[in-house]
């Protein structure tokens, strides 16, 4: 398999969809199958479809024959949009209140932050399920790795997951960062025997097929959800899928973010004239070195084949399942957990100088280790501001195409505002499955948060929510307040000040003019709104002087290192006591002869 990659893109799409699924018999329930692609830390205009450069012919397919939202939105973190995905549920209801990386000491454990999902959610795969519905995972899990947590008892038939927040594309036993002593991988919800050596996109893909091929024949109709790492870090990809961006991005990402800003306005995501984003993150490329700009380029050039390979893996499933004549049947949805990486990982660098190499010629292959930073992460993101961790549009702000839903115009763009627990219930009446409101099996759950995107997919509907609806948003003291075309937000440092403003996203996605003064009525009435649905919410205060990546390195020392190495550190302790005592003893015994 890995030798195939070496190969190159055209071999790679070359090989035959000898996975594919045999069609359903003519007695096979009718409803449709749904494919939920979930991609890792892609900013809005990755996706060539949203206005990026990076190839992406296989979701730009999808996105023609379906429906691209412009003004859809995540969470700022992976484990706290996919809690929400998978339930339909806020994710402070749900237990993720918080990446538990990042979450304060204080907070962990109290209602709603326990870092994984509670037992009060049932899950749309576990509804799916018990309709009919064959069920697969295969990919990034990062919802829980509690036995009662793994897909196995959480509604999928079968699954290959890996259960932390990321992991090496190359070698899936090595960690990307010191947070815990190994990489949980489960198949089935039991620990998995991985290869030695993998490429995580293909073999993900691989996975999937294997169900999918094994379900062959039972006339029911699948689930299937992949969960990519790519393009978490550490950015890795086969050396042809790099090569093909050779010198693409040697202007800069200042230059890449203008470019990317006129083609989502020229594709109608973005509102002509509209003011891109602030970026003071970003550094300014003309002040670079000569080195250190090739270095920077190569870490795009890593980012976009990282994209470009999984794309690849798509067309892979796309394929075996037109070979299969279930394409046909078969509902898309394409979404990015968050937006890009805008962290250098700087608080990790003694650790990962012992672990990786960072040798421009080597970034991307096994072994080495790139990260895309603060300014790439702006570019990913443009033209909107801020990028993944924080509540600008940046950050939460992704794209989210929907293919195969009949009724629905080719090709078309849906603006009003839309949210990631809108896709539970969008399933579910694809699937004509009902949620089963406030209990299921004799327990209380929490009812769905989100609408179905069903109305405005066919044309029923102009948008998903009134404009008098407010949906709340909440992570590690970034918050905002969405109401109509408006949006009342504030940011922490180092990209914020902890101010709340206000901002009509319409026409202003890059958040450039703070309309409180100009409307403080209704700024003071989105305040409120705000600090209403947190009280109901159940969002805690963050602690004084909070600060994430501080607050990562606090939990890694006391979640890994103190209880990996303090007892190492305390039995080589005590046995150079044990030894300085018997060396003494015996200086006594020889001085007293």
């Amino acid at each position: 398999m890995v030798a195939s990659l070496l190969a190159g893109p055209d071999a790679l799409r070359a090989q035959p969809a000898d996975a594919a699924t045999p069609a359903r018999t003519a007695a096979a329930d009718p409803r449709p199958n749904i494919v939920l692609i979930v991609a890792d830390d892609w900013g809005f205009t990755d996706v060539g479809a949203f206005g990026g450069e990076i190839a992406t012919p296989h979701l730009d397919a999808l996105a023609r024959r379906g429906m691209r939202f412009a003004n859809f939105h995540v969470a700022g973190s992976c484990s706290p949009t996919r809690a929400m995905l998978l339930t339909g549920v806020g994710h402070h209801k749900v237990g993720v209140g918080n990446l538990r990386e990042s979450m304060p000491r204080e907070h962990l454990g109290r209602p709603g932050y326990g870092g994984s999902l509670q037992r009060n959610v049932v899950t749309v795969s576990t509804l799916l399920q018990a309709s009919g519905y064959r069920t697969y995972a295969s990919g990034k899990w990062n919802v829980g790795s509690e036995p009662f947590n793994r897909p196995d008892q959480r509604g999928f038939e079968r699954s290959l997951v890996q259960g932390d927040t990321g992991s090496d594309n190359w070698d899936p036993q090595q960690r990307y960062l010191p947070h815990a002593a190994g990489v949980d991988w489960f198949e089935d919800g039991r620990p998995a025997q991985m290869p030695s050596r993998f490429y995580s996109s293909t073999y993900f893909v691989d996975r999937m097929l294997e169900y999918l091929r094994a379900g062959q024949g039972s006339g029911k109709p699948f689930f299937a959800y992949l969960a990519f790492q790519a393009n978490h870090v550490p950015l890795q990809a086969p050396q042809a899928f790099i090569d093909k961006y050779k010198g693409r991005y040697d202007a800069g990402w200042t230059a890449l973010r203008q470019a990317r800003r006129e083609q989502a306005t020229a594709l109608g995501l973005v509102p002509p004239g509209a003011t891109a984003g602030a970026t003071p993150t970003a550094s300014d490329w003309s002040r670079l070195s000569v080195d250190e700009q090739r270095y920077q380029a190569r870490l795009m050039e890593v980012y976009a084949g990282m994209a470009d390979a999984m794309d690849h893996e798509v067309g892979r499933l796309v394929a075996a399942l037109k070979a299969s004549g279930e394409l046909e049947r078969t509902v898309f949805v394409f979404l990015s957990d968050n937006g890009p990486e805008g962290s250098d990982y700087s608080q990790a660098r003694l650790w990962l100088a012992t672990q990786y190499s960072r040798e421009v010629a080597r970034l991307g292959g096994p072994g080495a280790y790139a990260v895309p930073g603060p300014s790439w992460a702006t570019a990913s993101a443009a033209p909107l501001s801020g990028y993944k961790f924080f509540a600008g549009e940046g950050g939460i702000r992704v794209p989210l195409i929907v293919a195969g839903v009949p009724g629905t115009a080719a090709g078309a763009i849906h603006r009003s505002f839309a949210h990631v627990t809108d896709l539970a219930p969008t399933l579910l009446e694809l699937a004509g499955v009902a949620h089963p409101g406030r209990q299921h099996r004799g327990e209380t759950i929490e009812p769905l948060a989100g609408r179905s995107l069903l109305p405005v997919l066919t044309g029923a509907a102009a948008q998903v929510r009134q404009d008098e609806e407010v949906v709340g948003y909440e992570l590690s003291g970034n918050a905002a307040l969405f109401q109509g075309r408006y949006k009342l937000v504030k940011n922490l440092p180092p990209f914020g000040d902890g101010q709340w403003r206000l901002f009509d996203l319409e026409a202003d996605p890059g958040e450039t003019r703070d309309l409180r003064e100009q409307q403080p009525q209704r700024w003071a009435a989105m305040r409120q709104a705000y600090d209403a649905w947190a009280q109901a919410n159940g969002v805690l205060p963050m602690p004084a002087g909070y600060d994430p990546t501080w607050q990562v390195s606090v939990n890694t020392l006391f979640n890994y290192f103190l209880p990996h190495y303090a007892p190492r550190v305390g039995a080589a302790a005590a046995l150079v006591l044990a030894l300085g005592l018997a060396w003494r003893s015996r200086r006594r015994r020889q001085a007293r002869t």
